[in-house]
């Protein structure tokens, strides 16, 4: 295992789990066997993919309503077989992507306070894939751009405001295991169950390059990192899990590739772009492993493990819009047990000083867009716009700890669909209140 960076500022972060009672209980949490996280967060929502008779449905709560869930909460309940996976559109807070066995994806949009009763009809349904949709990604910086990957070896890329698909990728001879888009979405990385990871052009589906990633027959795992290298975890040949990072310009071999245990949960990388720390989470495992990447050999560092006695069924990822920055939270996970419980474990780095620690939080991805789908699949490409978190340092706290981000109504654009379709249509354009019209 790597070494301890000695000199980094997240040496000592460690992770702390919530009170029970700022937790989130009492959840029929899936029992699906797909590789997914089966949760997903945001600064105003918690969702989490549940058991469903008679159809796929998922969970939609909003961050306040802790303690035990009602069995009769309402559902986001329109799929007709299992959902696999969802996704929080990080250009609204309010709309959320699911993916199903039935094929379809569809697009929800979940008022402020969340939902009192159950949501059946979708804003949009997007219908191409011909099997099963097993993972779902929104375009970092372009408006209303998701991709989807399915069964079917296929990627398509949306503009989900027209309902319409901007690209079809069709180069995978088997089932596809992962998909990331890079920072600014002018790529995209994919491992397959060929062992192949690619890196693919997604406006002309080209492959740029390709190579052979871990050689263990259980799926890997691929990711952008913010510089454009690759981080990857996978397994052996004598199934021991591994992490790997790469140039993208060159996968033939790795530029390094760690063994890590032989346990045989598939590692999920969740990658902070703004600190550059990589956190490890293993299905079925306990413990939470981290680390920090440097541009320099040898890449990756350990930091600390955070361990329980319980093994995680799936995790969501709070994004940095809603994390605590008064007690330097530099992450928060929410923790699906086999138990129906979601645990909600903070990551800190203790300093003495009550001031805003600008070394901790360089500015982070804000909710606003960079470019349309429009400019984007006509090859405009632009790194996600910025904010500072400062203004959070202050904020009101929530009873789960996170803040209330203090973004004006003016710099906040909100995506508006018409119900009444499947199809959605332009917002009528109220610059004055920040609703704008849908490019």
């Amino acid at each position: 295992m790597a070494r301890v960076v000695r000199n980094s500022k997240f040496r000592h972060v460690f992770g702390q789990v919530a009170k029970k009672s700022d937790c989130y209980d009492n959840i029929r949490i899936t029992k699906s066997a797909w590789d997914s996280t089966f949760c997903a967060v945001n600064p105003k929502f918690l969702a989490i993919i549940t058991e469903s008779a008679g159809g796929g449905a998922f969970l939609v709560l909003s961050l306040d309503k802790v303690g035990r869930v009602d069995r009769e909460a309402p559902l986001v309940s329109g799929h007709k077989s299992a959902v696999l996976d969802i996704a929080w559109c990080p250009h609204n807070d309010n709309v959320i992507a699911s993916g199903s066995e039935d094929c379809t994806v569809k697009i929800w949009q979940i008022p402020d306070g969340g939902i009192t009763s159950t949501l059946t009809e979708p804003t949009v349904d997007l219908v191409a894939h011909q099997r099963r949709v097993g993972q779902i990604v929104w375009h970092p910086s372009a408006l209303n751009v998701l991709l989807s990957a399915g069964s079917d070896m296929k990627i398509f890329i949306w503009n989900v405001s027209k309902s319409t698909i901007l690209s079809t990728i069709d180069c995978h001879p088997e089932v596809i295991l992962s998909v990331a888009w890079n920072y600014n979405g002018s790529r995209i990385v994919t491992s397959c169950k060929d062992k192949i990871f690619r890196v693919i052009d997604p406006r002309t589906s080209e492959v740029i390059q390709s190579g052979t990633g871990h050689q263990g027959g259980k799926p890997a795992k691929a990711i952008y990192l913010r510089d454009g290298r690759i981080f990857s975890t996978g397994f052996s040949k004598m199934a021991e899990r591994q992490y790997a990072v790469w140039d993208e310009n060159n996968l033939s071999s790795p530029l390094t590739m760690v063994e890590l245990d032989s346990s045989n949960g598939i590692l999920f990388p969740i990658y902070d772009e703004d600190t550059g720390v990589i956190f490890l989470c293993g299905k079925g495992d306990s413990a939470i492993r981290y680390f920090e990447y440097t541009p320099e050999a040898p890449y990756i560092h350990f930091l600390s493990t955070y361990s329980s006695s319980d093994p995680q069924r799936g995790i969501g990822t709070m994004p940095k819009r809603g994390l605590n920055i008064s007690t330097c939270e530099i992450a928060r996970f929410y923790k699906l047990l086999n138990n129906g419980l979601c645990e909600v474990i903070s990551f800190t780095v203790p300093r003495k000083s009550e001031l805003f620690q600008d070394d901790l939080y360089p500015d982070t991805a804000a909710e606003e867009h960079a470019i349309t789908a429009d400019e984007w699949i006509n090859g405009k490409d632009a790194n996600p716009k910025l904010i500072s978190v400062r203004n959070q340092h202050l904020g009101p706290k929530l009873s789960t700890g996170a803040v209330i981000s203090n973004i004006s109504n003016q710099n906040k654009h909100e995506v508006v669909f018409d119900k009444t379709s499947l199809t959605p249509k332009p917002s009528i354009d109220k610059s004055t209140n920040g609703v704008h019209q849908v490019q």
